[in-house]
């Protein structure tokens, strides 16, 4: 199978680029593939393809760009040029650009692989129904959440035009096939990044005990209440703590972090690490003591949780949405908040950081949820679907020319 994936990739800054990466890891060591074409934003440096393990041929087809609505036209010619058996579509619904007429517009592109006839499967990170569209950035104004609610679902009547629509959360498969009666979409978990037979030790670096978050932040990520959690848990305890924030402003919010920065800058042993690349993912996790997750709403089932997993982290959540769901579906177990209370918070991270015994039975727990989906899992399993699609047509087929069948 030649298989085409439409995504944003490292070096990408678009989101979604790190899953597709380690979605390209997995894939390319699948006897099933003999090429992956990687459709891809343009990006300034050289896409990161530098795997250890030995796999099939990627070839690389720079073809769209955020917010351009040139993108439909581009990427089809892109899929015309390359002759993929199959499109795997790495989406959410700001995927293509947080303008809404060139996002709308990147949308229709698995309608466009239905008419050519192309096996194609959308996985979908998200779904409009969940999202609160105020704290994700995309409007308060009551009026616009309505007309955005109706656009939504005419974007998604058309995702479900794919062959199959896949995603991440069981929750996600109830609502659209109970809303726009859809009988394509299948549950495949998010999975989890990196995974090792052996599992982590819970010893963590001398110095400061690293109170991480991990993201893109000024929606509903916000860390504010976060910064002053950790104050309070220093005033209480006398711990030696460090605040460490991961990650870059959402593309909504530019300039949210620098305002925070502005606003924090006596706050001790508070520290900004801007992007952080796929090579400094690790040690970021590793020195951590704690995850802590500050949203006031939730989008979709979360990368970052699964990745706290496969380090075998102690997390601390909002008790809200689909990361309280995947505590129950997917078996993580972490402190729980009250969104927005910063008392809450303290008191959730107090208990792990004063607490060896209890920071390392919840990693351990989130490294065996962590380790029951991992990416070679997830991979097969699309292989699968794509495989499921093409004896339903070859089946299809068959019915048309053999009517007596």
């Amino acid at each position: 199978m030649k298989l085409a994936i439409v995504t944003a990739y490292p070096p990408s800054k678009v989101t979604l680029n790190e899953y597709a990466y380690h979605l390209v890891k997995h894939f390319r060591q699948m006897e099933e593939l003999s090429e992956i074409v990687l459709l891809t934003d343009r990006t300034e440096g050289q896409k990161d393809l530098s795997f250890e393990e030995k796999g099939c041929r990627i070839t690389v087809k720079e073809c769209w760009s955020f917010n351009s609505y040139a993108n439909i036209v581009s990427v089809t010619k892109a899929l015309n040029k390359t002759k993929p058996d199959a499109v795997l579509f790495n989406l959410q619904f700001m995927k293509f650009g947080d303008k809404k007429i060139a996002a709308a517009l990147g949308l229709l592109l698995p309608l466009v692989c239905k008419l050519k006839g192309l096996s194609n499967v959308v996985l979908l990170h998200n779904i409009l129904e969940e999202v609160d569209l105020g704290s994700a950035g995309f409007t308060s104004n009551k009026f616009l959440q309505k007309l955005y609610g109706f656009i939504g679902s005419t974007l998604t009547k058309l995702i479900l035009q794919a062959d199959t629509v896949a995603v991440t959360m069981q929750k996600y498969v109830d609502i659209l096939e109970a809303k726009y009666k859809a009988k394509n979409v299948r549950l495949i978990p998010h999975g989890t990044f990196e995974i090792t037979t052996e599992e982590p030790h819970y010893d963590l670096p001398e110095g400061p005990l690293q109170v991480m978050t991990f993201g893109k932040f000024g929606t509903y990520k916000k860390v504010e209440g976060m910064i002053e959690a950790v104050q309070l848990v220093r005033e209480r305890t006398g711990l030696d703590l460090e605040v460490v924030i991961a990650g870059t402003d959402n593309p909504n919010v530019p300039g949210y972090l620098e305002g925070v920065k502005a606003t924090y800058n006596n706050v001790p042993q508070l520290r900004f690490t801007g992007y952080v690349e796929e090579s400094e993912v690790p040690s970021l996790f590793q020195n951590s003591a704690v995850v802590v997750f500050p949203y006031t709403s939730t989008t979709g089932s979360s990368g970052v949780l699964h990745q706290a997993g496969s380090y075998g982290k102690a997390v601390v959540m909002p008790d809200l949405g689909d990361l309280a769901l995947l505590v129950k579906d997917e078996g993580y177990r972490g402190g729980f908040f009250e969104p927005t209370a910063v008392e809450s918070l303290a008191d959730a991270i107090e208990a792990i950081v004063t607490n060896d015994t209890y920071r390392i039975q919840l990693g351990q727990a989130n490294f065996r949820a962590a380790n029951a989906f991992p990416m070679s899992k997830i991979t097969a399993l699309y292989l699968d679907t794509f495989n499921a699609i093409g004896k339903s047509k070859t089946h299809k087929t068959n019915l048309v020319f053999n009517p007596i069948h």
